[in-house]
């Protein structure tokens, strides 16, 4: 896969996996403040598609779009758009709703992003993010309930990921209460995402009350740090546990995935020792930029 041409090319075919695929503008800087171009991006979705596939495996893609580079507009694209090629998969799911996919009303044809080609056709159309639901689809293509929790710790100024350590340490402990294990993940943008597999596959909504009960919980133990309501107003120098992620219509970026940030910044897992020094040290966790995750797949592998 190449990255930055030497000269400028508005179109190059590369077979991906048997399949010849017709990639352009690879010149064409998407992160100004760093350079970065589109063949770049590309570079490195390639290169972490080992460890990123398995979490897109199954869930509906919603793909944020920035056809003119960070800074410029971006949109969200839910449907296939016209052009799909015909060996992209597909879901045709039901809208969502709170009580997550509906039996009524229209439907939403998604990509499922499950091997490498449908990723490299993906990004070449600039979609910088992936974001998922916490429910899969099953091999038929219907919806089946969540398998895992999350919870986002998004924090107020002048709180910032510290403040999301200290917070993650004690999320991490109310699932443990409930026999459920976590996993962390930098939002690549300021904060920190929670996951916890789930034994069994859960209704959106019941996933929802778990998520609320954990955020209300420590926002009673906590005030002076947590907050599990979502106006802006009472967030100030707290860490907002968005417990409402876990709604059947809400999506999280997906472990790996890049972000529209100013520099290119990834959502990255972390181990819990990284995130105890990130509570001790203001300075001891930060968001990781793509080269830092390769580096750490290469040594680590996939620590979610």
């Amino acid at each position: 896969m190449p990255k930055k041409a030497d000269h400028p090319q508005t179109e190059v075919h590369v077979d991906v996996e048997g399949r010849t695929m017709r990639l352009t503008n690879l010149e064409k800087v998407l992160y100004p403040s760093t350079g970065t171009t589109k063949g770049e991006v590309l570079d490195y979705y390639v290169r972490v598609a080992p460890v990123l596939l398995p979490h897109l495996a199954g869930r509906p893609v919603t793909r944020i779009r920035w056809p003119h580079g960070v800074g410029d507009l971006s949109f969200f694209e839910k449907n296939a758009p016209a052009g799909t090629p015909s060996w992209v998969r597909t879901a045709e799911v039901p809208t969502t709703g709170s009580r997550g996919p509906s039996r009524h009303g229209d439907t939403l044809v998604f990509p499922i992003i499950d091997d490498l080609p449908t990723l490299v056709w993906a990004v070449n159309l600039a979609a910088l993010e992936l974001h998922v639901h916490q429910w899969t689809v099953d091999e038929d293509d219907e919806p089946v309930g969540a398998d895992r929790i999350v919870i986002d710790l998004d924090p107020g100024e002048p709180a910032g990921l510290h403040e999301c350590c200290q917070v993650a340490l004690r999320v991490q402990e109310a699932l443990a209460e409930r026999d459920l294990d976590a996993l962390a993940v930098t939002s690549g943008n300021k904060g920190l995402h929670l996951y916890a597999p789930l034994p069994e596959p859960l209704p959106s909504t019941e996933t929802s009350e778990l998520a609320k009960e954990i955020a209300e919980e420590l926002q009673a133990a906590h005030p002076e740090l947590v907050t599990a309501t979502m106006t802006k107003a009472r967030r100030r120098g707290k860490v907002f546990l968005d417990w409402s992620q876990n709604a059947g219509s809400k999506t999280t970026v997906a472990p790996y995935s890049l972000r529209g940030t100013p520099r290119p910044q990834v959502a990255a897992p972390v181990g819990w020792d990284e995130v105890a020094e990130g509570a001790e040290d203001p300075l001891g966790l930060d968001q990781l930029t793509p080269a830092q995750v390769l580096e750490r797949v290469d040594e680590y592998g996939d620590l979610f």
